[in-house]
């Protein structure tokens, strides 16, 4: 444990930004590595219904279960719980003059989205996710 109070994971990946952006596109990395956020209503996975776990684009660490995912009406994927807890981190975003719950990816800090109170039980929460973040991967 770091003294934040951070669980370290042994598998953390760590990448130069010249790295990640061999490895992303100029979106994924504006988004994932600069904590930036899509359009509304413009990501892949808003309206997707399939079954199967959305992983994070930079690392591929499994984070949601489509079981989790519902219709948020915001224009992003919403889903009302991780996959597991230590899938995910937190932190305090006081970015656009307030402040929010920025999520990321616990493996490699990419960032996801947020996370808001107003989500349906049973957690009533909403993680308001970015679509470019995500890769889909459906069940067989």
């Amino acid at each position: 444990m770091t003294a934040q109070g951070k669980i370290e994971r042994s598998d953390k990946i760590v990448k130069s930004d010249g790295e990640w952006r061999a490895a992303l596109t100029p979106e994924q990395f504006h988004v994932a590595r600069k904590h930036g956020t899509e359009r509304p209503w413009s990501g892949e996975h808003n309206e997707r219904k399939d079954t199967g776990v959305y992983a994070c684009i930079c690392c591929g660490l499994a984070l949601f279960d489509s079981e989790q995912k519902f219709d948020s009406g915001t224009g992003w994927p919403s889903f009302f719980a991780p996959l597991s807890d230590d899938a995910i981190g937190t932190t305090t975003d006081r970015s656009l003059f307030m402040s929010r719950v920025e999520v990321h990816c616990a493996r490699c800090d990419a960032h996801l989205g947020h996370v808001f109170p107003d989500g349906p039980k049973p957690t009533g929460l909403r993680y308001c996710m970015n679509s470019v973040a995500l890769r889909f991967e459906p069940k067989a």
